[in-house]
């Protein structure tokens, strides 16, 4: 999950709670996502990574192709400031900036790569994010995008079963701030409408069995401190109900019986 509107009282804990699920969703799905990189090399190109967030996957896409330089952008400075640091290391070949991906203020052609992780489903409009992002990329260029879509997670076992958290109370809350968080099965069809080229999709799977079980239990963990009073204010489900259902299925994903499931797709596609 990213972040979504909010209200400003739940500002400090969404922020924490932001930067430990950056964290944590990183390590577990970046074992599996670097391949995907490997696949296409931007050696001495320009890399754009719009929603750059902490500069968790900056960091590791700059220790990854030395020779490449890096923009970070995102709407919230705190996660710049937090990201700078985490690049420092790497000097003026990586920076970060505040830009909004709906709107870039970046000369058309001007990235070999254009990165957009976890972004797509907690904007209001993916569709102009996407024409954006082909407009900066040179052609010949790439996009690589993380499009969440939680009707893709589940869990078992727990007493109230998981499918009336992720099949019910997603698609409402999404209805009612004005995003789709079922953006990942549509973006085929985002792309190919924008007359993007070798579009491809590999799905990360990220569960119990492939991610440690407190990594995992850990990015559950950061979702419910941030959106717990989001769901329960847009959702019409009790706020109880929904702090409930978290602890199931947070304790799940440290059950040593229990398996948790959350497939991230992955979309590729060439300008």
């Amino acid at each position: 999950m990213s972040n979504p509107p909010e209200r400003p009282q739940a500002r400090e804990m969404a922020d924490e709670s932001m930067v430990r699920n950056l964290a944590a969703q990183a390590e577990a799905i970046w074992p599996q996502e670097q391949p995907l990189f490997a696949r296409h090399p931007v050696d001495r190109g320009a890399v754009l990574d719009a929603g750059c967030g902490t500069g968790e996957i900056t960091a590791r896409l700059a220790a990854m192709f030395p020779h490449a330089t890096f923009t970070g952008i995102d709407v919230e400075e705190p996660h710049l400031v937090r990201a700078r640091e985490r690049c420092a290391e790497f000097g003026d070949r990586v920076r970060f900036e505040l830009n909004d991906a709906m709107a870039l203020t970046y000369a058309d052609e001007s990235f070999d790569l254009a990165v957009c992780r976890h972004l797509l489903q907690a904007v209001p409009d993916p569709r102009r994010v996407l024409a954006e992002l082909k407009r900066v990329l040179k052609p010949g260029g790439r996009m690589h995008l993380i499009a969440e879509d939680y009707g893709m997670l589940h869990c078992y076992p727990t007493e109230l079963d998981a499918d009336g958290f992720w099949q019910r109370i997603p698609p409402r809350v999404g209805a009612a701030i004005g995003c789709d968080f079922h953006i990942g099965r549509k973006t085929f069809t985002l792309l190919h409408d924008l007359g993007m080229r070798d579009i491809r999709v590999d799905y990360v799977v990220a569960d119990t069995l492939r991610v440690d079980r407190d990594t995992f239990a850990r990015i559950w963990e950061a979702w419910r401190d941030g959106y717990t009073a989001m769901l329960a204010e847009h959702s019409g489900v009790p706020r109880e109900e929904i702090e409930r259902r978290w602890e199931e299925m947070i304790a799940c994903a440290r059950d040593p019986r229990g398996y948790a499931l959350w497939q991230v797709p992955v979309w590729t596609a060439m300008k």
